[in-house]
């Protein structure tokens, strides 16, 4: 296993963040630490759906995040709410924005990474690129921003535009903030593709290699942005939640475009 040392802590404060709620949905923020299920061992069980359940009974998961990933998950609140936002995950109908500090100097100020994913058996939960077995994954990215290792503060204001790569000195970065549109939903996809592009995730302990994992303590990733229709009314719904990112913490993404 990849994880012998996992000791599951869940944070408890906040304890449930509900940013959302009608007769159908239920719309909260999931702190990194948190799973979005319960595990099988007794010691795994408290979780985002558990703490939910606590105060609606009838919640349940129709997609999830990864343990250390903090951000958005929507919830439905009865059978017909789940078949259909289930269905709009599966058509990969929803539109999904996150953001993520990665490791050193991303040269191209946006792009893709388009490579087929599988569970990495001997080395699970970890996945890993594979052509002929491997599940397409696709995800977008933009470069929002980019950090000096010579000033702990942001070459730009975080609310400004990014610093383009090609005008800085690579030698001097040692981080790029990027946003990321993952268009397929692989089991920790972001994390695999943004680590084959040659930028770990700061933080990420199954992936980062240990430059990267000393930068910060949890993984940087947060799914910062999520819309859907709504399962009953039809109407566009589109939910964001600040970057808990230090050095980004008053920056203010523009709303998640739906075209």
């Amino acid at each position: 296993m990849a994880n012998p040392a996992f000791v599951y802590n869940p944070p408890v404060q906040p304890y449930l963040t509900i940013l959302y709620q009608d007769d159908d949905i239920l719309v909260a923020n999931k702190p990194s630490g948190l799973l979005s299920v319960p595990g099988k061992a007794e010691e795994h069980k408290d979780s985002l759906i558990s703490r939910v359940n606590t105060v609606f009974p009838t919640a349940t998961v129709v997609h999830r995040l990864d343990m250390a990933t903090s951000g958005i998950m929507v919830m439905a609140l009865n059978k017909e709410s789940h078949r259909h936002i289930s269905k709009q995950f599966e058509l990969r109908q929803t539109k999904k924005r996150y953001f993520a500090r990665v490791f050193g100097n991303v040269k191209n100020s946006e792009g893709e990474v388009n490579l087929p994913l599988i569970c990495d058996w001997p080395n699970r939960p970890k996945q890993m690129v594979d052509y002929a077995r491997g599940k397409k994954a696709l995800t977008h990215y933009e470069v929002v921003d980019v950090i000096p290792k010579v000033s702990p503060q942001p070459v730009n204001s975080a609310a400004s535009s990014y610093t383009s790569p090609s005008t800085s000195t690579t030698s001097e970065l040692s981080e790029t903030l990027v946003a990321l549109y993952p268009v397929t939903g692989r089991s920790h996809q972001l994390r695999v593709h943004m680590l084959e592009l040659g930028h770990p995730i700061l933080g990420d302990r199954l992936y980062a290699h240990a430059e990267a994992l000393s930068m910060a303590e949890r993984l940087q990733l947060h799914a910062e942005s999520l819309s859907f229709a709504h399962p009953t009314s039809e109407d566009w719904l589109t939910f964001q939640t600040p970057i808990p990112f230090t050095a980004y913490a008053h920056y203010s993404p523009a709303p998640l475009s739906i075209d």
